[in-house]
């Protein structure tokens, strides 16, 4: 079993960033070392305010952010910028900007929450995460 988990994460809707930030916690909380690299909408999440930031859901689920919203308030359910930072704090959780996609975009490091440690390129997060068990979220 790998001692490592990496995550590709490429979505920006909050299902996806709750799913990653509660993998994320959980490999942290069991001793893995957690590579995370923001690419696309993962990557766009990931802007200054994101804990701010509206709900954004899945087609399927199109139309029901403000009920979703209230029944993860209701359920006390952290937000996924929380339980990054609470990853973070358990373990060795390492979060890296697509070099790429910040240039599409136009982002700057200092545009994004400071979570995020650095912006890298495929073959830095290709490197840092060698022997990971992989996910593409």
């Amino acid at each position: 079993m790998s001692e490592k988990l990496a995550m590709i994460l490429e979505s920006g809707t909050t299902d996806k960033l709750m799913a990653a930030s509660i993998l994320a916690a959980g490999a942290a909380a069991m001793g893995k070392e957690v590579t995370v690299f923001l690419t696309f909408g993962g990557l766009n999440a990931f802007r200054k305010g994101a804990e701010n930031a509206p709900m954004v859901m899945p087609d399927e689920f199109a139309g029901m952010e403000a009920q979703m919203a209230q029944i993860m308030q209701a359920k006390q359910v952290p937000h996924w910028l929380k339980n990054f930072k609470d990853a973070k704090e358990i373990g060795e959780v390492h979060l890296y900007a697509c070099g790429a996609t910040m240039d599409m975009f136009d982002l700057k490091k200092e545009d994004l929450e400071p979570l995020v440690e650095e912006v890298v390129g495929v073959a830095t997060f290709i490197q840092k995460s060698e022997g990971a068990q992989t996910v593409f979220i």
